[in-house]
This record gives C-alpha cells, structure tokens and sequence, in this order.
C-alpha cells in the first residue's frame, strides 16, 4: 500500500482509505469488525467516519467498540457541522457547539485524540475567525491533531487559508469532495484551489455509488437488492443516459487493457493532482480486498490523456 502525505502535513495516509459510513446502519457489529481488521492488515491507514453517520454517531461507536489496541495503527477522521439533532440545536461550526461536538465524539471513539477533524459543510452563520481559532485551541489541546473541510465552495477554501495565516493559527491540510470519472465538477474551481494552498484531496463517492463498478451495464432494470435499488434517489443521480454511455466507453477502454472498471476508477483517482486517498467505504473483507488492488494500476500519461477524451467529451 502507497503512503502519501496529506496535503502540505505531515500526516501520512494510505491511498487507499476507508470510508466508514455503512458501520451502524447497512453492516452489523461483526461484520464491520472483520471490515475493519482487514483493512489495517492490508495497510489501510486512514478510516473516514462522521458524527452524523448511521443515525447520529452509531458509526463512531462501531470504530470505538472495534478497533481497541489497533486505534494507534490508524489515521482517525471524523467530521463535526451538519445536524446532530431533529430541531437544529446541534449543528454548525462555532465555538459554543464544536466544543461539545468534538468531546461527544471522543466519547463515542473511545479514544482522547482525533487525527483529521473535519468540518463537514460551510456555516454561513458562523465566522470563519471563530471556528479557525476554536480548532486551533483543540489543536493546542491535543484533542485533534490536524483539521480538514468538505463539500466547502473554492472561494471558502480561499477565505478560510486567508485568515488562518492572518491569525496565525492552524489552517486547513485537506478538503473532501465528491471527484469520480463521471463527476468531475471540482475541476473547475476546487481543485485549482487545492492545488494553491496545496491541500490534499480526499474523493468521496469513488464510484458514483456503484455505476463505476460496471455490474449495471447492460441493465435495463435495476435489480431491487443494489445500491440503486435500494435507493432511488442515487440511481436518479447517476444512472442517466450521459452516465451509461460513458461508461460503456470506458468499460470498452479497460476491456481492452485487461482491467476492471473498479480498477480504472480507483487507479485514475490516485493519479490525479493533490489526491491523497480515495475513500471507498467497504460491506465485507473481500471489497476490502478488492479496493486494495484496484489502486494498484499505473495509467500512463498516454492512457490518462484518452480517459479525458471519453469522460471530457
């Protein structure tokens, strides 16, 4: 397994990582136990939770119950900001609520340091000088070691850098977005920004919840026991015309080079700029295994340079 820098820290992760959300909701206690052992046995490193996964904290109590011994063998991320209760009282990035964000999750962690806190949205309600300089105190507290941002626009990653050197605190080392063969919308704007502040990339949705995996090909109905399947709002998302033709072409790319699409989109990923690792979340042992390898294909600049003609148009 690949080691890489995040970002501009000097955390290290694995370019592979895990993405915690089905732990608590789709994968039982056990299961998510197996998950989670392979994974470190195969040299993952960083683990991709957040407060609000599988009902409001049920998946960093799964890590917390789990991972035991093994807590110091990981790269622990957990993010704070979006809601944590039906009427909205818990929610946000300021100083009153992450302080009590941040002890409820090392709760349920049980563990007494977090190695990326990450602030899962933009809070327009709140100054970004009161939520840098919040993390920065937990920074120099030693409850959180390195701190993150997702789903932020371009312009809020800038404004964000701007005062934290300003202010002479602790800035943010990575930004997590959805970035996949098929969405490629950061390119615009984000990336660009990451690359200038030089923060590293954390994908989410790696395979555009499993269109990149190519078990939909060919289908003209979806079977009821997918992802797609089971929920109706993600097969509206990807599964359009645009998105099957793409695939189709690049199913046909990888046909021919004697590679799977999950290797395309895992591979193609860890070549791009400022990626540090991708996060594939994982239902058993053997997808964990199957995530391991697929990163594991070298696309030269000629292979990537046709990958654009297709997913570019």
């Amino acid at each position: 397994m690949e080691i890489r820098n995040l970002g501009r820290s000097g955390l290290r992760v694995s370019t592979v990582g895990l993405g915690c959300n089905n732990f608590g909701q789709r994968t039982d206690l056990e299961t998510a136990r197996k998950v989670i052992h392979k994974a470190i046995d195969l040299g993952i490193t960083l683990f991709d939770t957040a407060d609000i996964y599988a009902g409001m904290g049920g998946s960093e109590t799964v890590l917390g119950e789990v991972l035991g011994d093994r807590r110091k063998d990981i790269v622990l991320a957990t993010k704070y900001c979006k809601p944590m209760s039906n009427d909205g009282s818990k929610q946000g990035a300021s100083r009153r609520y992450i302080m009590s964000a941040v002890e409820a999750s090392l709760k349920r962690l049980k563990t007494d340091y977090i190695d990326l806190y990450q602030q899962h949205d933009y809070d327009a309600l709140t100054p970004i000088e009161e939520t840098l300089r919040t993390l920065d105190d937990l920074v120099r507290q030693g409850k959180v070691r390195y701190i993150g941002n997702s789903n932020f626009p371009a312009w809020r990653i800038a404004e964000a850098e701007m005062a934290a050197r300003q202010m002479g605190v602790a800035p943010f080392v990575s930004c997590q977005d959805e970035y996949s063969l098929v969405v490629r919308d950061i390119e615009k704007d984000l990336l660009p920004a990451a690359l200038h502040f030089n923060l590293g990339l954390l994908p989410f949705f790696p395979l555009a919840g499993g269109m990149l995996t190519g078990k939909y090909a060919g289908l003209k109905n979806v079977p009821a026991d997918t992802r797609f399947g089971k929920t109706p709002y993600m097969q509206e998302r990807y599964l359009n015309p645009r998105n099957i033709a793409l695939v189709d072409q690049l199913q046909a790319f990888v046909s021919a080079r004697g590679h799977s699409m999950l290797e395309l989109a895992f591979s193609w990923l860890a070549a791009r700029p400022q990626v540090s690792s991708v996060i594939a979340g994982a239902s058993s042992p053997e997808q964990i295994e199957q995530n391991v390898k697929a990163a594991e294909w070298k696309l030269s600049a000629e292979e990537m340079k046709e990958i654009d003609g297709i997913t570019l148009g």
